[in-house]
């Protein structure tokens, strides 16, 4: 905790800094003439829409104001002049005080694609004559409202050549805008200015990854992957080498909500974590929140990673893929109909299990997916869009087990604009992911399912320039089947057995308020109020005293408390209902336009939980909605930052301190068994967990080498005390480490540009082992030596670490059109550190020695990919 009180102090006492300008004014200057004035003096620019008329003459009395800061100047011009000054970011926005009236005109919608066919974000939009412009948002998307005509449209970015297109409006039209790499800028800026930190925003605890960024960190098997790339970021771990999920702030895997395109989706990865379910070829950005959640977003209490997948091409049919040592993938896009719609295909599969077919092994490995996305705008009001997702694992190891597991997801949006200040987004999804295992020496088959159906309407409205509202509701509607058991072949001992399915809803309404305060000051708060309804149809174990799990005295242990009867619940009937009420706060308090500090709170609610009483999760884990036994997460977080640009944006800085508790964290007794139980509250109690810490990023964001490090140090614990003065509970009570903590996390990234040809990238990840249970002792039994047990995670797996290099190497770099290639040459763990997945504890059959065995996933793993587009 010392560590982390200093840390506060090192970020209070960093510097700011800010421009100071002078400036002459009097009734015979232009409004030209002061852009120029501060323009030559600082690296601002003005934005101002066509009302404006930059001839003109707005000062009325003269005034000089001699180095001042440029945030004061605009703060005097805002008391005497009749147009308004605002600064966001680099750009000083101009404006009339009391715009007038404006007829309608033509909107000029369009998306600016950078040479791989993904929307760029910031790109600047000029429109010749009018003196009006935009920039397009994180999908690449802007509009403009211009009156009928012929133009010339120019877009601008940096690293990009310029573009000018002639276009001629006669009603509302959407245009698509190409843009062709610099090849005399490539040298100068690789990493685009959108990585800069964002002071003025009140959001704090995001990190946002390019598919730029993703595409650059080495990875295994020479793949990109979005959910591997996000463990490179402050306060994110992995859940376990050769596991599925990841751990944030010392949060369990299960409480991180997942969306891709809006839609849930609860298994995230392929071959146990070897890949995620994420195409990197079809992702166009992904968000974690980490903290300070916006209200629009509920139903975990950890973090929320919002994934959204590219939209495809409006004008040109594009194809582009990869060949990989055991995967490849193949994308595809175009127009449905040009300007009007699009469609984007893309697909993955592995062929390992050919490679496999030619050993003696009787082994299969093998996964798909396919993702899809359509697009249609039927005015520049009104577009429908679709995304679907399918994947799928296969795995057989030699007649003993067989699983098959995987996700489908689909959700189907209509967005309107009802004016410039009013749109809305009306959504309904559908999510199922499946788990089926099969024993064949067993004679043994286990299916598990998740469905979800779901609606979501929100709204976003702009009541005036410093006052903006967001707003919406959504229902979820989930079925659970924790397992059906079937027999298999003629000898099978098992019976037929269908768990008792579970099925809920949850339901919310949300209401978010975005108000800057003043030029300097910026608030965000909101409410979130959820329900959440058991129903049947289902019979509920009753016991004694309500008492699932019972204590027994004489042997210092937790047992399955016996049922004494059984209330049954017809269809629909509500067996349990919650309902909390979520709100979230945030502000930001901006001294320049470099420097700022920000705050924020949220409380959050989960109502379900996946069971699992490993530290590393697996596909085969079961989810179960809050009932009788089980009461929903309740979580409240605090965290408090400061952020920092440097040099013109070329470095930024990220400090946040955090602290979480949460409640009703549902723990496990000793020996518990969770696969195939029927009661599942026999083996459960109910506790509650806590994490706080320092997360530090500093970031180098443009030139040849850029790259970016991360430290987090954290604690994160849990306890379950007993629910009498006779109990121990768990750790007799007292906290302990879950098994999420990692003191410290660090991570390194960065990468070079040595010519156009050639680009070098490398991540070194250094984290503190898992909290384990180990062994500290035996005793015999019936002529066996059984393992005696410390207290619950009381010492660590050791050190984890690992250095990943990688090369991309493009043969013909100016190319642009036609078949265009680069190759990734990559090496995962360069010096094949054995980190430990587990350590298991036994006794050595020929020996009878007792053993401590440690089970390493990955040593050094060489890759290389073939990419190619046309």
């Amino acid at each position: 905790m010392k560590h982390i009180i200093s840390a506060c102090f090192f970020l209070l006492s960093l510097s700011v800094f800010s421009q100071n300008v002078t400036a002459t004014l009097d009734k015979t200057i232009t409004l030209k003439d002061f852009f120029k004035q501060i323009e030559n003096q600082t690296d601002f620019k003005f934005a101002f829409t066509e009302e404006i008329d930059t001839n003109q003459k707005y000062f009325t009395k003269k005034q000089t104001y001699t180095n001042m800061k440029i945030e004061q100047l605009v703060y005097e011009l805002n008391k005497t002049a009749s147009i308004q000054f605002s600064i966001v970011g680099n750009n000083i926005f101009v404006k009339q005080k009391f715009p007038k009236a404006i007829k309608k005109k033509n909107k000029l919608t369009g998306k600016v694609l950078d040479n791989t066919g993904h929307g760029v974000i910031g790109a600047n939009i000029f429109i010749k004559g009018l003196e009006a412009g935009s920039i397009t948002d994180k999908n690449g998307f802007f509009e403009i409202e211009v009156p009928k005509g012929n133009y010339t449209v120019v877009i601008t970015y940096v690293g990009f050549k310029n573009k000018e297109r002639q276009i001629i409006v006669s009603d509302d039209m959407f245009v698509n805008f190409n843009l062709e790499d610099d090849s005399q800028q490539l040298d100068q800026v690789i990493v685009t200015s959108s990585k800069a930190v964002n002071v003025k925003n009140t959001q704090m605890s995001v990190n946002s990854l390019t598919m730029e960024d993703i595409k650059r960190i080495p990875a295994v098997m020479g793949e990109p992957d979005p959910l591997k790339s996000i463990l490179t970021l402050p306060g994110v771990t992995n859940a376990g080498e050769g596991s599925s999920g990841f751990n944030v702030r010392g949060g369990a895997a299960d409480q991180n909500l997942i969306l891709l395109d809006g839609a849930p989706v609860f298994g995230d990865s392929h071959m146990f974590g070897f890949f995620s379910v994420f195409n990197a070829d079809m992702v166009n950005s992904l968000d974690l929140y980490k903290g300070g959640i916006p209200s629009k977003f509920g139903g975990r209490v950890s973090s929320v990673l919002d994934v959204n997948q590219q939209t495809g091409d409006f004008e040109d049919f594009k194809v582009n893929g990869g060949i990989g040592l055991i995967s490849s993938r193949l994308l595809v896009q175009g127009p449905i109909k040009k300007g009007k719609g699009s469609f984007i295909v893309g697909g993955r599969t592995s062929y390992l299990h050919l490679l496999l077919k030619l050993t003696d092994l009787k082994t299969t490995i093998r996964f798909y997916d396919l993702n899809a996305k359509l697009n249609y705008r039927f005015d520049a009001n009104n577009t429908l869009s679709f995304s679907g997702y399918l994947g799928n694992d296969r795995i057989y190891f030699n007649n003993n087990i067989d699983l098959d597991f995987g996700n489908t997801m689909g959700i189907l949006s209509w967005k309107h604009k009802f004016s410039d200040n009013l749109d809305n987004n009306l959504s309904v999804f559908y999510s199922d992911y499946k788990f089926n295992l099969e024993l064949p020496l067993q004679g043994f088959r286990w299916k598990n399912t998740v469905q979800t159906y779901g609606l979501k309407y929100n709204w976003n409205q702009t009541l005036t320039q410093n006052f903006k509202l967001n707003y919406g509701v959504e229902g979820t509607y989930y079925n659970f089947n924790p397992g059906t058991v079937q027999p298999t072949g003629t000898n099978s001992q098992y019976n037929y057995e269908q768990l008792d399915k579970k099925y809920a809803f949850e339901s919310s309404v949300y209401l978010d308020f975005e108000h800057q305060i003043t030029e300097k000051l910026n608030l965000r708060y909101g409410l979130r109020y959820s329900l959440f309804y058991r129903l049947g149809n289902e019979e509920i174990s009753t016991y004694d005293n309500g008492n699932a799990v019972v204590y027994n005295p004489l042997y210092n242990i937790y047992e399955r408390g016996a049922p004494t009867g059984t209330i049954s619940y017809k269809s629909g009937e509500t067996i349990s209902k919650f309902d909390n009420f979520e709100p979230r706060a945030a502000l930001s308090y901006t001294f320049n336009e470099n420097t700022s500090v920000k705050a924020s709170f949220n409380r959050m609610a989960q109502y379900i939980n996946m069971l699992s009483n490993t530290q590393s999760p697996l596909p085969m884990n079961i989810w179960t909605p809050s009932g009788p036994f089980t009461k929903p997460q309740l979580l409240d977080q605090f965290a408090v930052g400061y952020f920092r640009n440097f040099k013109e944006r070329e470095y930024s800085f990220e400090g946040e301190l955090f602290y979480k508790k949460i409640q009703n964290r549902i723990d496990y007794v000793d020996g518990s068994n969770i696969v195939a139980n029927n009661n599942i509250e026999q083996v459960i109690l109910n506790g509650k967990a806590r994490s706080y810490g320092m997360e530090l990023l500093f970031r180098k964001n443009t030139g040849r080498f850029n790259g970016w490090v991360s430290y987090t140090l954290s604690r994160a614990e849990q306890k379950t005390p007993g629910r009498t003065d006779q109990e121990p509970g768990i750790a007799n009570g007292e906290w302990y480490l879950s098994g999420y903590d990692k003191l410290h996390n660090l991570n390194v990234v960065g990468n070079y540009t040595y010519s156009p040809k050639w680009s070098y990238s490398a991540n070194f990840t250094l984290q503190s082992g898992q909290p384990v249970t180990y062994a500290n002792g035996y005793y015999e039994f019936d002529g066996f030596n059984v393992p005696n047990f410390t207290l619950r995670n009381g010492s660590r797996l050791p050190l984890y670490h690992h250095l990943d290099l990688a090369a991309t190497y493009t043969p013909k770099p100016d190319k642009k059109k036609g078949w265009q290639s680069y190759w990734v040459f990559s090496i995962y763990n360069i010096y094949n550190r054995q980190n430990a997945a587990s350590m298991t504890f036994s006794t050595n059959d020929e020996t009878g020695i007792n053993e401590t065995k440690k089970l390493s996933i990955y040593g050094l793993v060489p890759g290389i990919s073939y990419n190619f587009k046309f």
